[in-house]
C-alpha cells in the first residue's frame, strides 16, 4: 500500500470517528447552548428583579449596582459550571479548585469582608443615614457619605473622618439626629450674693427669648452646685440638630449679656492673704 493510500484511509478513519463524536455530542451541544441562552436572560431578570426591590426599599443608592452586580456574576458562574458538565466536562476539580481559590482570597480580604458585610447591614437597618450627626469610634461628625467598605462623616472641624464599616456595624453609635433634637449642656457660674430665683429668672430669659431654642421639650435651668467661689447653674435648652453651635454660642453670650444687664456678679477664683508680723 503506498503512502497516499494510508493517509486516505487514516483520513477517512478520522473523518468517521469526528463524524460519530459528532452525532453523540450535538444534542449535547446544541442543549447546552439553549441552556446557556435561556439562564442568561433570566439572570438579566433576576438582577434587574434585585435591583428594582432594593429600590423600592429604599436602600442606599451605592450599593444597588454593586448587588446586581454581584448576584449577577454568581448565578453567571452557576450556569457555565453547569453548562460545562451537561456538555461531559469534568466540573469536580474545577469545582476544587475554585473553592480552594475562594478560600485564600476570602482569608486574604476578611478585613474588607467583614467592611462589606458591615455596610450592608447599615443599609438593611439604617442606624443612621446620610445627613445625621452621629459619634462613633471616638469621632464626631456629619455623615456625607455611606460606601460599600466606609462610612464618610465631616467633622465640625470640616475633617474627612473615613470609618470602616465593620468597626460601626459592630460598635457603639451615637445618633444625634434621629430623634430631631439634641440637648446643649451649658453652666453658669454666679456669686454668693447673687439671688437665686432672680438668676434663675433672667437665665430663663435668655432660653426664652432664643427663636432657636426649642419650647418643647421646655428649657431647664437648675441649681447645680455650690462651688468654692460660686453658685454653679445647669442650663439645658433643646434645639435642631442642625442649629447646636448656634445655640450654644448665642446663648453663652446671651448669658454673659443679661446677667452683667441685671448686675448678677461672674465670680472668678479669690484667695485671701493673711501676713503674721513677727
Amino acid at each position: 500500500m503506498s503512502t497516499i493510500d494510508t493517509s486516505i484511509t487514516q483520513l477517512e478513519t478520522l473523518t468517521m470517528k469526528a463524524y460519530e463524536l459528532g452525532l453523540a455530542y450535538a444534542p449535547k451541544l446544541a442543549l447546552s447552548i439553549l441552556t446557556l441562552l435561556i439562564g442568561l436572560w433570566i439572570i438579566s431578570g433576576i438582577s434587574k428583579l434585585v435591583k428594582a426591590s432594593m429600590e423600592r426599599s429604599k436602600v442606599d443608592p451605592t450599593l444597588i449596582p454593586f448587588m446586581g452586580s454581584l448576584v449577577s456574576w454568581i448565578l453567571k458562574l452557576l450556569l457555565f459550571i453547569s453548562v460545562a458538565s451537561m456538555v461531559g466536562i469534568a466540573t469536580t476539580s474545577f469545582i476544587a479548585v475554585l473553592g480552594a481559590a475562594g478560600l485564600a482570597i476570602g482569608l486574604a480580604l476578611q478585613g474588607s469582608l467583614a467592611n462589606f458585610a458591615g455596610g450592608v447591614l447599615i443599609m438593611i437597618f439604617k442606624p443612621y443615614k446620610v445627613g445625621d450627626l452621629i459619634e462613633s469610634q471616638g469621632h464626631l461628625g456629619v455623615v456625607k457619605e455611606v460606601q460599600i467598605f466606609n462610612t464618610i462623616l465631616l467633622s465640625p472641624q470640616s475633617k474627612r473622618i473615613i470609618i470602616p464599616n465593620g468597626s460601626t456595624s459592630n460598635g457603639s453609635v451615637v445618633n444625634y439626629t434621629v430623634e430631631g433634637k439634641i440637648r446643649v449642656d451649658l453652666s453658669a457660674g454666679v456669686s454668693y450674693d447673687a439671688d437665686i430665683d432672680q438668676t434663675k429668672s433672667v437665665l430663663m430669659a435668655v432660653l426664652v427669648s432664643n427663636d432657636k431654642v426649642l419650647q418643647d421639650p421646655a428649657p431647664f435651668v437648675g441649681l447645680s452646685e455650690m462651688a468654692d467661689s460660686s453658685v454653679n447653674f445647669v442650663v439645658r435648652p433643646h434645639c435642631l440638630p442642625e442649629h447646636y453651635w448656634d445655640v450654644y454660642f448665642e446663648v453663652n453670650e446671651g448669658i454673659k449679656k443679661a446677667l452683667d444687664k441685671n448686675g448678677i456678679t461672674i465670680p472668678f477664683p479669690q484667695r485671701d492673704v493673711h501676713l503674721i508680723q513677727s
